[in-house]
């Protein structure tokens, strides 16, 4: 079979699937971005996303790791090549938010960022249900809080980004015990709109995925996204610092 006819013949079955609006990404007007803003994510093994911590500093390859950071820093990158922006991951796989806290001064105040993105809470939920952390809902709301409010005092200037924590149906990991998690991801929300953050509804992105694939190609333990899955975490989150920075 000819090249052009094989081509032709196998985009067949394509031509009548509509793509769900929630999976589609229209471009987004940055072109009143500051100079010079500095963008730090902090979190879990989301954000960390197998990042080599030895490259610490900005825009590193290796140091954004393979995640939804690689992928927003390459869409702001490709976007604004003069806009001297610096992005900075300092996720660590594991973690809640009590050692976030730990190590803040070097991982966030130290770095005074411009913006800072957080997605914590998975693990203060997932390592409470299988005995390793003797957590509540109550603790990570208290400490979650505690750690916004010092952010705030030492970096006045700051904007915010809280994004919400995620179990995607279906996937390995999640089971009838995480029927309690929607207390935390709603602890994320209300503190969003307690410290006029910016929220990024990932919940909402992955249940609306799932009309179109399958938790085994969005997210296949439930909790950590797929290439595919990362993008649909880029999509949100730069809708999301959008509104933040434009208004």
């Amino acid at each position: 079979m000819k090249r052009r006819n094989f081509l032709q013949k196998a985009m067949l079955p394509m031509a009548g699937v509509a793509i769900p609006a929630s999976l589609q990404f229209g471009k987004l007007d940055f072109s009143d971005l500051p100079g010079g803003l500095k963008i730090l994510f902090q979190g879990d093994s989301i954000t960390d996303a197998g990042r080599d911590r030895g490259r610490y500093y900005a825009n590193n390859t290796q140091g954004l790791g393979n995640g939804y950071v690689y992928q927003i820093v390459a869409e702001l990158l490709g976007q604004h090549p003069t806009s001297d922006l610096q992005c900075f991951n300092r996720g660590i796989s594991g973690h809640k938010v009590y050692q976030l806290a730990d190590r803040w001064d070097i991982d966030c105040v130290g770095l005074a960022p411009d913006v800072l993105s957080i997605l914590i809470g998975v693990n203060d939920f997932w390592h409470m249900i299988n005995g390793r952390y003797d957590g509540t809902a109550e603790i990570y709301e208290n400490d979650y809080r505690k750690l916004l409010k010092e952010t705030r005092e030492a970096l006045p200037g700051i904007k915010l980004i809280i994004c919400e924590p995620f179990a995607v149906k279906g996937g390995t990991a999640i089971d009838e015990k995480w029927s309690s998690f929607d207390e935390y991801r709603a602890i994320a929300g209300k503190l969003a709109k307690e410290f006029g953050a910016s929220f990024v509804p990932f919940q909402e992105v992955f249940d609306k995925a799932l009309e179109a694939a399958p938790a085994s190609y969005w997210c296949p333990d439930g909790v950590h996204p797929s290439i595919a899955g990362a993008y649909l975490m880029k999509k949100a989150w730069l809708e999301a610092f959008h509104k933040l920075m434009m208004g």
